[in-house]
């Protein structure tokens, strides 16, 4: 396993653990949900147990009403002009929505897992550290990120007691307040992540003696409000849980993209942290179709659309936003709007993003 004394270089049995091979995963979900076959919205959040699920609060909570417990964003990116302009926009809203009323973000940091600083440091608070040896993540660039939290916890000054965990592709939509409650952090629910349904592998990484499989939470590690020094304890494990489950093919063939996610679920459950679920959290567009009193809007999913405003998933639309469009460079400025008939957020995802690029310096020669 590796501490977090050593976190500045792997050893030869961090080089055996995680083996040889590399391994391309795109963190794209448009296979999988066109393999389940989605009629509108996803199977499981059009009612039943999963939504009840979704708004599970653990006993014993004590609310923080009145009390303002400020949090550190933080999102791990790498230099790629692919991350780099989704984290402008993602800084741009952060900076727009933090002090407003209703507002209990931070301090905020972009942990750049590359190595070396980028051109972007003086644009946006970045702390640098160092990706996995070379070839260690075997194509898989999200194993870099709990390395990156495990070396940023130990070597950066956050003066927040809580850290939010985030990604470049997410924008802030409307200000958002500290979810958690001391022990429980609050995390957002993933109709696809399962561990019941994989309880042979999950009982390779988190055996019976720690309880039933029900205590893993439906999760990733982002968006996540948690207190600093849980993250502290979890993050070690997560690493390591991430990398054996790489190093692990039966468990790297169920859980492909979504096994640094996994990971991180489990690896709480180990500490015996169990998160506060919060369906609101976050929205993703196309599916969910409205911002209501959301926080966060993730734009993994490609939004494709005929001119009569009909979704056509799975096939590239008269009218598209997807953010693969732009692997190699930003989106230009000005982005067309939707036709008539296209839910609100897509909507306001594309004007949300037509106001940053028009307000950020030089974004088209990034």
């Amino acid at each position: 396993m590796i501490g977090r004394k050593n976190v500045g270089r792997a050893s030869p049995l961090f080089l055996v653990l995680v083996g040889l091979g590399f391994f391309f995963a795109t963190y794209n979900l448009l296979t999988m949900v066109i393999h389940n076959r989605w009629k509108g919205v996803p199977d499981g959040l059009d009612g039943g147990s999963f939504s009840d699920l979704m708004l599970r609060m653990p006993e014993n909570v004590k609310t923080t009403e009145g009390t303002k417990l400020l949090f550190h964003v933080a999102l791990t990116a790498t230099d790629a002009p692919y991350n780099k302009w989704q984290c402008r926009i993602m800084y741009y809203w952060y900076k727009k929505l933090k002090d407003l009323p209703g507002s209990d973000m931070g301090g905020f940091t972009r942990v750049l897992h590359s190595g070396s600083p980028d051109n972007l440091i003086d644009e946006i608070p970045t702390f640098v550290v160092d990706p996995l040896p070379a070839g260690l993540d075997r194509g898989y660039i999200v194993l870099n990120r709990p390395w990156a939290f495990v070396q940023w916890l130990e070597k950066a000054t956050i003066d927040e007691e809580y850290i939010l965990m985030a990604e470049p592709d997410h924008v802030f939509v409307n200000p958002l307040p500290n979810l958690g409650h001391g022990g429980h952090p609050a995390a957002y629910p993933f109709f696809y992540i399962k561990p019941a349904q994989h309880e042979k592998i999950i009982r390779k990484f988190y055996p019976e003696e720690k309880g039933p499989v029900t205590n893993i939470d439906p999760i990733g590690n982002s968006p996540v409000i948690i207190k600093k020094p849980l993250l502290e304890k979890i993050a070690p494990t997560w690493m390591n849980v991430s990398l054996r489950m790489k190093d692990d093919p039966e468990t790297d063939k169920a859980f492909g993209w979504v096994l640094e996610m996994y990971a991180y679920a489990v690896a709480s459950a180990l500490h015996g942290v169990q998160h506060v679920l919060h369906k609101d959290f976050m929205l993703q567009p196309p599916w969910d179709l409205e911002i209501g009193k959301k926080f966060i809007i993730h734009y993994t999913y490609g939004c494709d659309y005929n001119m009569k405003g009909e979704l056509t998933y799975g096939k590239i639309g008269e009218w598209r936003f997807d953010k693969r469009s732009y692997l190699g460079g930003p989106p230009p400025r000005n982005l067309s709007l939707p036709p008539p008939g296209v839910p609100e957020s897509v909507v306001k995802l594309v004007k949300m993003v037509n106001e940053a690029t028009a307000n950020i310096p030089d974004w088209e020669t990034e």
